[in-house]
């Protein structure tokens, strides 16, 4: 793994000194963990699941199915992606109550569109 940092601006990346970033980093790590401070380890658990198996499902991805695929019981999932749309970060859901976007990954069209190394293919949300 490589020390470079990028920072992307339009269509560039350019490079960031490291040393520039180390005296940033006291002050992001705060902000980032204000920002994600409610995520528990079983929220991050449903939100990591349903980015992973969107690809794979290519379709919107209903709580039952989580529920099931994490062991957990369906009324916990649906209040776990309550909250994790609350945040209006993580995912959104269809009026069904089906996921079709987790951040980076969405079921629905959007102008972006991206190929996995392994060959799904899929829009960017």
């Amino acid at each position: 793994m490589s020390d470079k940092i990028l920072m992307g601006i339009w269509k560039y990346m350019i490079g960031i000194p490291p040393e520039l970033m180390k005296k940033r980093l006291p002050g992001r790590k705060k902000k980032f963990e204000a920002h994600l401070g409610f995520m528990t380890g079983e929220l991050r658990q449903v939100h990591h699941f349903v980015v992973r198996e969107l690809p794979y499902a290519g379709k919107p991805l209903p709580p039952g199915y989580i529920a099931e695929r994490l062991g957990m019981p369906v009324e916990r999932v649906v209040l776990f992606l309550d909250e994790l749309e609350q945040h209006m970060t993580f995912l959104f859901r269809n009026a069904q109550g089906d996921v079709v976007w987790a951040y980076p990954v969405t079921v629905e069209q959007t102008p972006h569109r991206i190929t996995f190394d392994t060959g799904e293919q899929l829009y960017a949300a």
